[in-house]
This record gives structure tokens, C-alpha cells and sequence, in this order.
């Protein structure tokens, strides 16, 4: 069995995935729970020709940045792998990780790296989508999906969610066990606004009034609090999310202080879950873009405003693209909301597919911003031509390599990359999000 193959090794350095990497009989391991400077015994996973995963099973010297993980799940669940880790140490770690991905799969390098951006470490998480399943014993399990398997893991404790959402989830979890045996619950979605926490419980079918009866009395005991207002929402396959209980209650919404933005959105929308973070992250957007008014400014990827609104109280004219027609059209309903309707237009494009027409139907464009998902905006930089490219690019990126390979495009088209920057959007996780700027 490859899970009974012991070893022992000196840990050299972190990859993307936040495993410690070592060498051992000549091979790279990955391990699982081991940080840089550590000598630990470990325990191989899977084999592989060139390399293998493995798990810590001992550690003769701890690193200084190995902290006690916060949360009892942390191992088994997959939703973070660095709560070992020191907060400083999982910036650090990020650092690197950006700039290797740049140097080795783009071959660039910025003129500046700038200072990273963090906030909290704990409690930031504002949207989460849990899994629901049961097991042999017919037991109903409520949490994230196993690190190593397709399994949920039945959450107990969950400290990157806030407090109030946190202390729901073992009534929650006695809830979706009491409904009626012919409804499946496929997931349930949490989402934290200003003044309103939305629950929405996806089903595959609609509940019946004895059901619908035992959400109300579970709403009235346990969301409704002092410190939390909370409103169900509910949803099957065939419809969207509709509020359900109470009636009447506040709007769902995200604001932007800086920018005096207030940002309605839905369950299911997808916004950044931690906002605290978004705030900061606009803020060197929008600083790092310089719009002007009367400038001529492209948001691409823009869902539902997130950066064209603070972008527009500068008195640029935005045009925001996006991939989604609802999105779009909630993206229009936002503008009016915060007054940006004048100097904001909004329109559906497949952004994956942009070729040197698309550029120029444009028109003449003073900058762009770009906020890919991970995949990136490679056909969009490579279609770039002139006379028609923009004086600066701002590159909001959640994927290093992604990020990487079309930095090297845009430099190659004549810009100077100029600086660039960590975002720990998402603290526990390897995930790293950064932004950089390119001008001409």
C-alpha cells in the first residue's frame, strides 16, 4: 500500500498548492502539513513516476511560522490547507509563489513589487456554499467537501465564517434532517450583506407546508438574534432563488465606503467572499488606474459592477463587459442605484472569443481593467491592437500561472510592467490573488 511507504526529509520550500516540497531517494514529495526548514517523517499518499504526495506524520524540528490550526477539521476538510501556518508566513508564501509564476512561465519581471494586502484571518468569509449529503447510517452531514475525497465533511466548527453564521450550523444540520424523505437537499448558501444574512436551501423539489412551517419556527428560534438579521431563501432546480421567511425584510448588499457605492446583490451572484479585503483591492485599482473624467475607461469581466461603479465616480465614462445577459442587466439596475447611469454602459460579450474586430468596434479606449476568472484573458491581450490600445492595463488576477502567461503577451505588445502586488483574499488557503499595472 502506498499510504504504509515511510520517509523522512528536509523541507525546502512551499508549492502553489501550500504542500511542503522535499526530496527524498531521489524524487520530489509533496507534503501535506510541512512547512520550509522543517525535517519531518512522512507517509506516501500516491506515487508517481517523477514524484510524490505524501502526509506529515512527524516533525523533528518545527518551523518558527508553525502555529497551533485553529479549527478541528483542519486536515480532513478541504477548504484550507495553511492554518499551520503563521498569518505573515501565508503572505510570504503567496509573495513567491506570484513571482516565481511570473519569472518562470512568463519570463517577466515587474519594476516594483508592491507592499501585499491582508486584513482579518479569521471570521472574513461572507458567502459559502455547503455541501449536504447523508451517510450509510442515513446520518445528515453539513460542511465543505473532504481535501481527499468527494465526501462532506460535517462541519462542527468553521472559524473563517463569521460568528453568527458559525454558531447556525448544528441547528441548520438538525433542520435539513427533519424535512420530508422525498426532498434532497443538493446544498445550502450562505451570504453575509450589510444588514441582512441570506440562507438559501437548495432542494430538489419544493418543500411541502409542514416543511416550510418547520423553517419558520427554526428561522424565529435560532437566526432571528440581536446581534443578526437573517432571511431564508429558497430554490430548486427549476427556478432561481426567491426570498421566502420573513417578509418585508432589508435589501442584500455589499457597499464600498471609499467610493460611497452600495451594491445589491442575490444568493448565487457571485461576489468576493471576503469584503474587507474587496474594499482594499478597489481602492488599489482604482489608484493604480488614475481615471479621469472624460477618459474613456473599459471594465471587462465586470459582473455586476464591482469595479465600474468606483471607477465611474471618478467621472470616466465606463463601459463594463461581461459574459452574462443577467448579470448585465443587474449591472444597469446597480449604475442607477448610485447614480452612475449617465456615464456607465453595459454589454454582453463572449470575452473568451475577442478577436482585433471586437478591439476596435470598442473604439479608442484610454484603459482597460481586467478581471478574469482563473482561466485568464489571454485572447483578449493577444487581440490588443493598435490604434486602439489603451495607455494603462489594471490585471485583477486569481491565477499566478494564468497571470503570468498574459503579462508576457502584454509586455510584448510594448508595455512596461510596471508594478505588482499580493491580495490574501482568502486567508488559510493557498489561493493567491494579485494586481498588477502596465502602461505604455
Amino acid at each position: 500500500m502506498q499510504g504504509s511507504i515511510q520517509g523522512k526529509a528536509k523541507v525546502f520550500a512551499v508549492d502553489y498548492e501550500g504542500r511542503g516540497v522535499a526530496r527524498a531517494d531521489g524524487k520530489t514529495v509533496f507534503i501535506q502539513g510541512a512547512l520550509p526548514g522543517e525535517e519531518v517523517a512522512f507517509h506516501v499518499t500516491r506515487s508517481k513516476k517523477s514524484f510524490d504526495e505524501a502526509d506529515v506524520t512527524h516533525i523533528y524540528h518545527a518551523s518558527p511560522d508553525r502555529i497551533e490550526p485553529a479549527c478541528q477539521h483542519f486536515g480532513v476538510c478541504g477548504g484550507c490547507v495553511l492554518q499551520h501556518a503563521s498569518v505573515e508566513a501565508q503572505v510570504a508564501f503567496k509573495q513567491r509563489v506570484m513571482e516565481e509564476q511570473l519569472l518562470r512561465i512568463g519570463k517577466v519581471q515587474p519594476e516594483d513589487i508592491l507592499p501585499p494586502i491582508y486584513g482579518s484571518a479569521w471570521a472574513y468569509r461572507h458567502r459559502a456554499r455547503l455541501s449536504v449529503s447523508k451517510n450509510k447510517q442515513s446520518r445528515l452531514l453539513l460542511g465543505f467537501r473532504s481535501r481527499r475525497s468527494n465526501e462532506v465533511v460535517n462541519l462542527n466548527e468553521c472559524p473563517v465564517l463569521p460568528p453568527h453564521v458559525e454558531e447556525v450550523l448544528p441547528h441548520l444540520r438538525t433542520l435539513l434532517g427533519s424535512v420530508s424523505d422525498n426532498v434532497v437537499v443538493e446544498y445550502v448558501e450562505f451570504s453575509v450583506g450589510k444588514l441582512l444574512t441570506a440562507l438559501n436551501i437548495r432542494t430538489n423539489t419544493c418543500l411541502s407546508e409542514k416543511d416550510l412551517d418547520k423553517l419558520k419556527i427554526f428561522s424565529d428560534r435560532h437566526l432571528q438574534t440581536k446581534r443578526s438579521v437573517w432571511q431564508i431563501w429558497l430554490q430548486t432546480k427549476q427556478s432561481q432563488a426567491n426570498p421566502f421567511y420573513p417578509e418585508n425584510m432589508p435589501d442584500l448588499f455589499y457597499e464600498i465606503p471609499e467610493f460611497g457605492v452600495r451594491m445589491p446583490f442575490r444568493p448565487g451572484d457571485f461576489t468576493q467572499i471576503n469584503q474587507e479585503l474587496n474594499t482594499l483591492m478597489i481602492e488599489r485599482a482604482v489608484r493604480m488606474l488614475e481615471p479621469k473624467p472624460e477618459e474613456r475607461v473599459i471594465d471587462l469581466f465586470c459582473g455586476l459592477g464591482n469595479f465600474t461603479l468606483p471607477i465611474a465616480k471618478s467621472g470616466a465614462h465606463v463601459l463594463g463587459i461581461e459574459g452574462a445577459e443577467h448579470l448585465v442587466q443587474r449591472a444597469r439596475k446597480n449604475a442607477k442605484i448610485n447614480g452612475c447611469a449617465e456615464n456607465t454602459h453595459f454589454e454582453t460579450a463572449d470575452l473568451f472569443s475577442i478577436t482585433e474586430a471586437d478591439i476596435r468596434k470598442w473604439g479608442e479606449i484610454d484603459k482597460i481593467l481586467l478581471d478574469p476568472p482563473r482561466s485568464g484573458a489571454y485572447e483578449i491581450v493577444k487581440a490588443l491592437c493598435k490604434p486602439f490600445m489603451p495607455k494603462r492595463i489594471v490585471y485583477v488576477s486569481c491565477n499566478p500561472a494564468t497571470f503570468a502567461r498574459d503579462a508576457h503577451v502584454i509586455i510584448e505588445k510594448g508595455y512596461k510592467f510596471k508594478e505588482v502586488g499580493i491580495m490574501n483574499m482568502f486567508p488559510q488557503t493557498a489561493h493567491v490573488e494579485s494586481i498588477g499595472l502596465f502602461f505604455r
